[in-house]
């Protein structure tokens, strides 16, 4: 009966895709087939360098780094991005994140890291929206690598301004010191795998990986789902 009644509502109200607006078929979920090996992906290897890694050089010693798609304004990957951050389409987030998991799992697990840590929204941020982005990111990633989320160790601690004009070195300054360590001693020694929506010029996932790497013996890697 169930599926008789989904069936109807298919069929008046037919699921479209995201991207391209066709309505999708059997097993198809918020982006059709076509759509999904269209979009661009990187090919970044997580285990060399490549341009995720080299933004972070000189400035912040990240152990590994990654991003899974490329993301260009007005493209299919901002469409995405833009549908999770702004309309409540969370969903969309686990589903790039177990995406960017099947691409990454073997790579990731072969140094495998302790945790997986979000990077957090400031709390005025996360209660206008209802939820992290990257916590849902982290979760459909998490399908596949079974590690423990971390939701709590680290924190924003300020409001920014708005990073979108201003340039590279701007938005590193404006990202000094945002964020804070809540208990040193849990994450102590720890590898930890960050995790964001999209990387543009490092400046966030920098000042997050700034604030975790004074504590003792840990080591940050970053995977984002997109890199402009």
């Amino acid at each position: 009966m169930r599926k008789i009644l989904n069936d109807l509502l298919n069929l008046f109200f037919p699921k479209l895709c995201m991207i391209c607006q066709t309505p999708l078929t059997g097993g198809e979920e918020h982006i059709c087939l076509t759509c999904l090996c269209d979009l661009p992906h990187t090919g970044y290897d997580f285990l060399k360098e490549n341009p995720a890694t080299y933004l972070f050089a000189g400035k912040v010693p990240v152990y590994r780094a990654a991003a899974f798609l490329h993301y260009e304004k007005g493209g299919h990957v901002q469409q995405l991005i833009h549908s999770l951050k702004y309309h409540d389409n969370r969903e969309i987030g686990f589903r790039l994140g177990r995406m960017a998991g099947l691409r990454y799992q073997k790579a990731i697990l072969s140094d495998r890291p302790d945790l997986l840590l979000p990077v957090p929204l400031h709390p005025k941020k996360r209660k206008q929206r209802g939820y992290n982005q990257s916590e849902w990111i982290a979760r459909g990633l998490n399908t596949l690598l079974k590690l423990p989320i971390d939701t709590t160790s680290l924190r924003r601690t300020k409001e920014t301004e708005t990073q979108t004009h201003k340039q590279t070195y701007d938005r590193w300054l404006n990202m000094q010191n945002i964020f804070s360590v809540v208990d040193r001693e849990v994450l102590a020694g720890k590898h930890i795998l960050l995790i964001d929506d999209v990387i543009t010029t490092g400046s966030t996932i920098g000042a997050c990986a700034e604030a975790l790497l004074t504590i003792p013996g840990v080591r940050v890697s970053v995977l984002a789902i997109a890199m402009a």
